[in-house]
C-alpha cells in the first residue's frame, strides 16, 4: 500500500490527485491491474470527474453546499455533520483500471480528493491489485 499526503486549504476543497496517483503506479513498476484509491477519513472522499474546466469543481462544491448546509439542525456535537453527509454521498474509494502502466481515465477525467471539513492534513491510500 502507498500513501499520498494531501494538505487542504479550505473547509470544502477538491484537489486533483491524478498525477500523484499515476506516480505511485509508475514508481511501483505496476503494469496491468486495478488501482484502488481509498480515503481513510469520515469527512473526506474521493471522486472521478472532469479536470479540464475548474468551474466543474466549483459547481460540484457549490451544489453540495446548497444541498447540505453547514448550519443544518444536526445532532452531532462536533459541528461537522454536513461534512460526514457529503463524504458519504461522494464515497471513500475509487477503482481505476491500469493498463501498460497507465491509469485508464477518460480524456477529461481526473481523480479528486474531496475535503469537507478542512483545512487539514489528510492521507489517501493507494493499493495496486494485479
Amino acid at each position: 500500500m502507498h500513501t499520498i499526503n494531501v494538505r487542504t486549504g479550505k473547509r470544502v476543497d477538491m484537489i486533483d490527485i491524478t498525477n500523484e496517483t499515476q506516480a505511485v503506479v509508475r514508481a511501483a513498476g505496476f503494469a496491468d491491474g486495478i488501482c484502488v484509491v481509498f480515503v481513510p477519513h469520515t469527512t473526506a472522499g474521493v471522486t472521478i470527474n472532469e479536470n479540464a474546466d475548474p468551474s466543474v469543481v466549483r459547481d460540484i462544491t457549490t451544489t453540495l453546499s446548497e444541498l447540505i448546509s453547514e448550519d443544518g439542525s444536526y445532532t452531532h456535537s462536533e459541528g461537522n455533520s454536513d461534512a460526514h453527509i457529503k463524504a458519504s454521498m461522494i464515497g471513500f474509494s475509487q477503482q481505476i483500471i491500469v493498463e501498460n502502466g497507465k491509469l485508464q481515465l477518460g480524456t477529461w477525467q481526473g481523480i479528486y480528493f474531496c475535503e469537507f471539513d478542512g483545512p487539514r492534513s489528510r492521507q489517501v491510500w493507494v493499493k495496486l491489485l494485479g
